[in-house]
C-alpha cells in the first residue's frame, strides 16, 4: 500500500495507460481521479473501477487540458472533495502523423495544445494548490520514445514530446524546492487503441497492408512485444511514492530496451 490514503489525479485516465494506471493506484491504497475529455470513456472507467474500490474512493470529472478554465475547475472540484491532490499524472495526449511537406498549421496547434502546453499549465495548476497545501507531491508527465529522436512522419509528435521531457527537467529543477517532485516517463510502442489509428496512418503513407507496421514494430523490440498499459504501472507507483523522494527531473523509458539513455 505505497500510496495510502494519497489523492492522485490522472488526466486522460478512462482508457489505455492512464486507465491502469488508475487500477494500479487504487490497489496501492490511493484515491483516484479520472480526469478525461470523453464523458462516455469517464462513465465506463468510473464502473470499472467501482468494481474494485469503494465509490468514495474514485471520481470521474471532465477535463478539456486546452482550456485553463477546464483545468481549474478539475482542481476546484478535487480539492473541495478530498481537500487537495497529492500525485498528478499528465497523461492526456494526442496523435498525428505526416511528412513534413504535408504537415498542417492545424494538426500542429492541436498536438502542441494537448501533448505540451495542456500538459504543462495543468502542472501549474495543480502545482500551485500542493503549494498552498504545503505538504508537497508528485507530479509524472507521459513523455514518449519519439521525444527521444526525430521521425520522418511523426515530426510534430516527436517534438511535443521532447518538449515535455525539457518541460520535466525544468519544472522538476524549480518545483523540488517545495518538495514537489516532478518526473516523467517515455513509453515506446505500446499496445493501445490507438496504435489502430496509428498503423492506419503507417499503412497509407508507407503503402503497408493494414497490421503490418504494428505487427513489426513489436518484433522489433528487444523485449520481444510491444507493450501493454500494465507494463507502466510499476514506475508510476514509484515515481508518485516515497520511493522515489530523491529522484528529480527525470525521465524514465519503459520501452522493452527500445531506447537508452
Amino acid at each position: 500500500m505505497k500510496l495510502n490514503n494519497k489523492i492522485a489525479v490522472i488526466t486522460g485516465g478512462a482508457r489505455g495507460i492512464g486507465l491502469a494506471i488508475a487500477q494500479r493506484y487504487l490497489s496501492e491504497g490511493a484515491s483516484v481521479v479520472v480526469a478525461d475529455i470523453d464523458s462516455a470513456a469517464i462513465e465506463t472507467a468510473v464502473a470499472i473501477l467501482g468494481q474494485q474500490a469503494r465509490a468514495e474512493k474514485v471520481m470521474g470529472i471532465e477535463l478539456n487540458v486546452c482550456h485553463q478554465a477546464s483545468i481549474d475547475a478539475m482542481v476546484d472540484a478535487v480539492t473541495r472533495r478530498f481537500g487537495g491532490i497529492d500525485i498528478l499524472v499528465n497523461n492526456a495526449a494526442i496523435f498525428d502523423m505526416a511528412p513534413v511537406l504535408e504537415v498542417t498549421e492545424a494538426s500542429f496547434d492541436k498536438q502542441f495544445a494537448v501533448n505540451t502546453k495542456g500538459m504543462f499549465f495543468t502542472l501549474q495548476a495543480v502545482a500551485r494548490s500542493m503549494v498552498n497545501r504545503g505538504q508537497g507531491g508528485k507530479i509524472i508527465n507521459m513523455a514518449s520514445q519519439a521525444g527521444r529522436r526525430g521521425e520522418a512522419l511523426v515530426s510534430v509528435y516527436c517534438a511535443s514530446k521532447a518538449a515535455v521531457i525539457s518541460l520535466t527537467q525544468s519544472s522538476g529543477l524549480d518545483l523540488i524546492k517545495h518538495r514537489i517532485n516532478v518526473n516523467g516517463i517515455a513509453p515506446g510502442v505500446v499496445d493501445t487503441p490507438m496504435w489502430e489509428e496509428v498503423d492506419a496512418l503507417f499503412a497509407r503513407y508507407e503503402n503497408r497492408p493494414l497490421g503490418e507496421k504494428k505487427r513489426l514494430v513489436g518484433e522489433a523490440v528487444p523485449f520481444g512485444r510491444m507493450g501493454l498499459p500494465e507494463d507502466h504501472t510499476g514506475a508510476a507507483v514509484f515515481l508518485a511514492s516515497q520511493d522515489s523522494d530523491y529522484v528529480v527531473a527525470q525521465t524514465l523509458n519503459v520501452d522493452g530496451g527500445n531506447w537508452m539513455s
